[in-house]
């Protein structure tokens, strides 16, 4: 299912929305690392909030934030300098329009958003579980967006997209299962990877197929026929698939040229998790920045 906030759903005979349940998502995970299905299918991010930004102390996006801020918003603010296409939240934020750009921004397995808020909005990790405290709260974004952007979520979570479009967080947004390669959506998902200026995948790329990976990568690495100057940031877990994770990493640096890493705390474990794990209390992750080849 394709749609935007300017239309509900742009595919005519798209099909119904599927009953999701903990089995039958479609979303493939390490068998030690805990599953919170259940969540994805919620209307709104305050069962995630509760469930996973606070009990589990999920502050990896104070991280994510921080990187995004040195290695991409720089070049961000200076391609775009608030172009004519300024954003209604950069104006309020006291930008001008100048000869700028509009850029694509990407956020591959988004969920309810929380990392686009982060990165696109500037938001803490406090902040976003302020903003997510409750179901009034949660469907106005209490922050404005830093650079003028198109924002696309791509998840396999119709429920959560639904969410990300209605309170303004995704312009477009893609429901699919990225491991289903065959299917139109997921064509349109390669097209917009080509389209992309940033693309963040954070936490999120242990779910999918190498295969999948190497496509999606290929097609951002590609640029579309006219090859521009892109960016990605992309962060693997442990404990969790870390053979997958170096595979992972193998695919990312065949296409793309390496910027920058550094090494965080993600969140605390589950209880599930620690048993798996004896001795461990915190996942932790390794972020990486990387972007386009120059021509």
């Amino acid at each position: 299912t394709i749609f935007s906030k300017n239309a509900a759903i742009s595919q005519p005979n798209h099909t119904p929305q599927p009953t999701f349940t903990m089995s039958n998502t479609g979303v493939k995970t390490d068998e030690k690392k805990q599953h919170f299905d259940d969540i994805y299918v919620e209307s709104t991010p305050v069962p995630y909030k509760t469930r996973i930004l606070d009990a589990l102390d999920y502050v990896s996006d104070d991280f994510n934030r921080q990187m995004f801020d040195a290695h991409i918003l720089p070049w961000a603010k200076a391609v775009t300098a608030h172009g004519s296409s300024l954003s209604k939240s950069a104006a309020a934020a006291g930008f001008n329009s100048g000869n700028g750009q509009e850029l694509n921004f990407v956020d591959l397995c988004s969920c309810f958003g929380n990392t686009t808020m982060a990165t696109i909005y500037g938001m803490s990790y406090e902040a976003i579980r302020e903003n997510w405290s409750d179901e009034t709260k949660c469907r106005t974004i209490q922050a404005t967006r830093r650079i003028p952007v198109n924002v696309t979520g791509i998840d396999i979570s119709l429920p959560a997209l639904d969410y990300g479009i209605s309170a303004g967080l995704y312009d477009e947004a893609i429901c699919t299962n990225l491991n289903e390669r065959s299917t139109a959506e997921f064509e349109q998902v390669e097209r917009v990877m080509a389209d992309a200026d940033i693309l963040l995948s954070t936490a999120a790329l242990v779910y999918l197929d190498l295969e999948t990976i190497d496509t999606i990568i290929e097609a951002f690495a590609n640029g579309g026929s006219e090859k521009k100057e892109g960016f990605i940031l992309v962060n693997f877990l442990n404990p969790f698939a870390l053979e997958k994770a170096d595979d992972t990493k193998k695919i990312l640096l065949k296409y793309l040229d390496f910027v920058g890493s550094r090494a965080t705390r993600h969140r605390r474990m589950s209880e599930m998790e620690q048993r798996n794990y004896p001795g461990e209390e915190w996942s932790l992750l390794e972020l990486w920045v990387l972007k386009r080849r120059s021509s």
